[in-house]
């Protein structure tokens, strides 16, 4: 088990000092509403081990709940004391996460949760269980307002605290080593992979964006918010502009010369291109659904004092995990309000049976559906390879800029060359018939312009 903080501890490590004011506490629970003082539920003995936790810790109740300031930047944080019964969820911790989502909301504050906690506490059996659908409906009234949700996972993060404030936050954050999974420690199937139930283990299957070491907490916290709640725009946020080239390229003669000044290994990647464009970003990973891809980069930067999400292909074959990383980060943008930018550079989508069973084709279409149906303004830089759908998938529709090092292509010249049963060495004259050059697409109409 890795070391824990206590909630204050927490509180302490991330809250800007002087800054926290903790949220008022009614002084309902179990006893208050039953008039029993072994809970809801009447469980043996249950007001007397609430004493004691209280007396243990010095706490009221499994959770403290209040405002501060992180980094500068004003929130709502809720922290969880595991020394309070396992730090588990019952009626009266559901009034003070009530209580704190309502200031989010209401004040349109980020919502911070340090989360340890065993899950449902069954003392209070399922009145302690639907705590759960209360805090979901919190934080799906908080989406809809459109104000971020941030958690860091202490050890350990299980059972409903991870279904609900855990894993149902925008950006998620864990400590090293610490316990992360739906399943406690006790009640895993026999002979379970321990890896897969810590924060290491979730954040290579893509259910967390990053495992931060204590001491650098409250810095990621800190960046995390200052780029999720950068200066606001005047009035509605205006599309991104392409980023400038890297040299000024004469136009491409033919359509094999684009494909080929597309692959080399010469021209600048996204990776040059997201370094020159933002002065800091800050970057999720993972589809929540148990993958990850490499070559798909996504996140949050800030440029000249404004904030702008990417989703950018770096050159490989998009496997189905990018394109939901992908279509993740366009939403979460866009409930943000915040412009997105994408870089398109793939030679395709992944067509290999592991993609196909990982759902390629679904998760292209979601991406198509998330672009589609975004209200914020979308800019597409071509910066290399356009493959067919898998590359269209992150290109906006009707605000698609070519650099001068790309191509965009219904099919790969070769692939089609070999459709059409033609030798090799006509694969160059099938480039040019495909129309693929920068200055094809803006005769086509599919491109507004060529960058460089």
């Amino acid at each position: 088990m890795a070391e824990n903080w206590t909630a204050r501890e927490a509180i302490a490590a991330v809250v800007d000092r002087g800054s926290f004011t903790e949220l008022p506490d009614d002084g309902g629970g179990p006893s208050a509403r039953t008039g029993d003082s072994d809970g809801p539920i009447g469980w043996p003995g249950y007001g007397a081990l609430l004493a004691r936790a209280g007396e243990r810790t010095g706490e009221g109740e499994s959770v403290v709940c209040g405002t501060g300031s992180v980094g500068g930047t004003e929130a709502v944080v809720v922290s969880f004391e595991f020394g309070f019964l396992g730090g588990s969820l019952a009626e009266r911790t559901g009034d003070r996460l009530e209580a704190a989502y309502t200031v989010a909301r209401e004040r349109r504050r980020p919502l911070v949760s340090l989360i340890a906690t065993g899950g449902s506490r069954m003392q209070e059996g399922m009145r302690a269980l639907v705590q759960l659908q209360r805090v979901a409906r919190q934080s799906a009234l908080l989406r809809s307002a459109g104000v971020p949700q941030l958690a860091v996972l202490r050890d350990p993060t299980t059972g409903g605290g991870w279904a609900t404030l855990g894993a149902g936050a925008d950006v998620i954050l864990a400590l090293p080593g610490a316990q992360v999974g739906f399943a406690g420690s006790r009640v895993r199937p026999p002979g379970a992979d321990p890896a897969a139930y810590t924060a290491e283990g979730q954040w290579a299957a893509g259910q967390i964006d990053a495992v931060v070491r204590r001491d650098e907490v409250a810095g990621s916290l800190a960046g995390w918010l200052r780029h999720l709640t950068a200066a606001p725009w005047d009035g509605p946020p205006e599309p991104p502009g392409p980023p400038a080239p890297y040299a000024n390229r004469p136009a491409t003669p033919t359509g094999w010369e684009a494909v080929t000044r597309a692959r080399s290994p010469e021209r600048p990647r996204a990776g040059a291109y997201l370094a020159a464009y933002f002065d800091e970003v800050r970057e999720i990973s993972g589809d929540r659904c148990g993958g990850t891809d490499p070559g798909v980069r996504c996140g949050f930067g800030l440029r000249q004092g404004r904030v702008i999400a990417y989703a950018a292909q770096c050159g490989t074959a998009t496997l189905p995990a990018g394109f939901r990383t992908a279509a993740r980060l366009v939403r979460l943008a866009d409930r943000l309000g915040i412009p997105v930018l994408t870089l398109v550079d793939t030679p395709g989508a992944a067509n290999d049976a592991a993609a196909e069973r990982a759902g390629a084709g679904a998760a292209i279409a979601d991406l198509f559906g998330a672009m589609a149906a975004a209200r914020v303004p979308l800019t597409t830089l071509l910066i290399g390879e356009g493959g067919s759908g898998g590359a269209l998938a992150l290109a906006a529709p009707g605000n698609l800029w070519a650099a001068r090092d790309s191509y965009f292509s219904v099919i790969a010249p070769e692939a089609a060359a070999a459709i059409l049963k033609r030798t090799p060495d006509r694969v160059p004259e099938t480039a040019g018939q495909l129309r693929l050059r920068p200055e094809d697409l803006v005769e086509l109409g599919i491109a507004r312009g060529v960058v460089g």
